[in-house]
Formats: structure tokens, C-alpha cells, sequence
């Protein structure tokens, strides 16, 4: 894939010397316990204002797959392919997987992956997390996370979602000059 380069090379030569994301590592994985699940009125949470009912009303490619009542193959309508980092991100806060505050943050790279049969609404889907890498830039500090999302009724794996966040270092009070 196109992230596929850029994550080896961020695996290929961690940084040394971490200030505001010190506290993560490679190979941490979230509590194992997060599960989620979305009907189409779900508020999900203060970072995504929004329900899918909402999302459906101005989304720019519609599938009628997408619907409430939708005759699809799997049962049950379709999640969009855009929502699957929302219902991955949606409950984050609960990983573990925290940088130092006060800083800024921000998403860097983003890749979504179905493994099989979509993502369906009303399932439940379990939440395993894991830093894949970490990295540096002259401004950031960053890491790659690895969501995959699993259907809990049939132990198969669904979706993948691999985020590369990171926070501003300038962002961090005290953050060592030339650091």
C-alpha cells in the first residue's frame, strides 16, 4: 500500500530520544476489552459530532447498501468506508495510548482496509490496537497504531485501520531546544 513504505522506514530507524510520546512503545497493545458497536442515531462520542443518520444525509458517495432496512448480502446495512476510523478512533481515549499533555496533536497518515465482509450497523465489533512503530520529524513526535476491527458474533476479523498520529513538539511546554 502507499503507507506501506513509509511505515518500514519508521520501523527501520526509531528515534532515540522521545519527550512528549515517551511513554508508548512498539508492540503495546490497547486493554483487549473494547468493544463497539453503531445503530444509525449512536452519538459517538464529543470527538465525532455527528451520528452515522447524519453522516448518510450529506455523504458524498451514497450506497443504497448504506440505508436503514438495506437488502445486502451480509443481513444487515454497510458502515461507510469513511466511518471505520471514526468507530476505531471513537472510544481511543480508553487504549492506553497517550501522549503527554498539554500538546497539540494531529492525524498524519490513515489507511482503511476491509478483510472480508464489511463492516455491518447494529454488529458488535471487538477493538484490538497495537503500536506498530514510532517516529520522529524535526516538528513531531509520532506513532502508528494498527485497529482491527473483529465481529464478535463470528470471530472474524472485519477491518484495519492504521493511524499515524503525532503531536507538535513545539506544542509541549518545556520541550528541549533543538530536540
Amino acid at each position: 500500500t502507499e503507507l506501506s513504505p513509509r511505515l518500514a522506514r519508521a520501523q527501520g530507524s526509531p528515534p532515540e530520544q522521545l519527550h512528549v510520546i515517551d511513554l508508548l512503545s512498539v508492540g503495546q497493545i490497547g486493554p483487549g476489552d473494547e468493544t463497539i458497536s453503531v445503530a444509525f442515531d449512536d452519538n459517538l462520542g464529543e470527538l465525532y459530532p455527528f451520528s452515522l443518520a447524519q453522516k448518510l444525509d450529506l455523504i458524498t458517495e451514497p450506497l443504497d447498501w448504506y440505508l436503514p432496512g438495506a437488502d445486502t448480502p451480509w443481513g444487515a446495512p454497510v458502515v461507510p468506508m469513511e466511518m471505520l476510523s471514526v468507530l476505531t478512533n471513537a472510544a481511543s481515549k480508553h487504549s492506553g495510548f497517550a501522549a503527554r499533555q498539554p500538546s497539540i496533536g494531529l492525524f498524519i497518515d490513515l489507511e482503511v482496509r476491509l478483510l472480508g465482509c464489511p463492516v455491518l450497523v447494529g454488529h458488535t465489533y471487538r477493538i484490538d490496537r497495537e503500536i506498530v512503530a514510532i517516529s520522529e520529524s524535526r516538528r513531531t513526535e509520532s506513532y502508528w497504531t494498527r485497529t482491527t476491527l473483529t465481529d464478535v458474533a463470528t470471530d472474524v476479523a472485519s477491518a484495519e485501520v492504521l493511524l499515524h498520529q503525532g503531536v507538535f513538539k513545539d506544542s509541549y511546554p518545556g520541550y528541549p531546544a533543538g530536540g
